[in-house]
């Protein structure tokens, strides 16, 4: 940060949601919330748009901080295009989601049928990371906490 900015005069920040457009709405709730296992916060069907949004939340609902944690917000779309992958293309590159043992966290993954690319190691943290495919090809980053 710029030495001369005083950081006071900055907004106070904090991530509300990220938001996902899916191409099948089951397939994609049922990943995010049974294979993921975020938990679902509300789910509401807007007819004027042949759409629904669902809200989903990682963490348990008996924490005080639960409903002010980072969202994820899961829509549905007649015929959304589908996302750009390769080459790489701007905008939301991918999720990362933290977790404690990522060999374990595989192996659950694999009891779903999810496969993942290679391991690797974080070449500035000495962490351990791989990706997984959400069901419309979206990169999810598995990033293992710090052992």
């Amino acid at each position: 940060m710029n030495s001369k900015h005083d950081i006071s005069s900055h907004m106070t920040l904090s991530l509300h949601h990220i938001a996902i457009i899916c191409s099948n709405y089951p397939r994609s709730k049922h990943f995010y919330t049974h294979v993921l296992g975020f938990t679902q916060l509300a789910e509401h069907y807007r007819p004027q748009r042949n759409s629904y949004k669902l809200d989903l939340v990682i963490g348990d609902p008996k924490e005080p901080d639960y409903h002010s944690a980072p969202r994820l917000e899961l829509f549905s779309f007649a015929n959304p295009p589908p996302r750009p992958t390769n080459p790489e293309a701007r905008g939301l590159r991918h999720l990362a989601l933290l977790v404690p043992d990522l060999d374990a966290e595989l192996a659950r993954l694999a009891t779903h049928g999810i496969t993942a690319e290679p391991i690797r190691t974080d070449e500035y943290t000495g962490q351990r990371f791989t990706f997984i495919r959400d069901p419309d090809e979206l990169p999810i980053e598995l990033y293992e906490t710090a052992r």
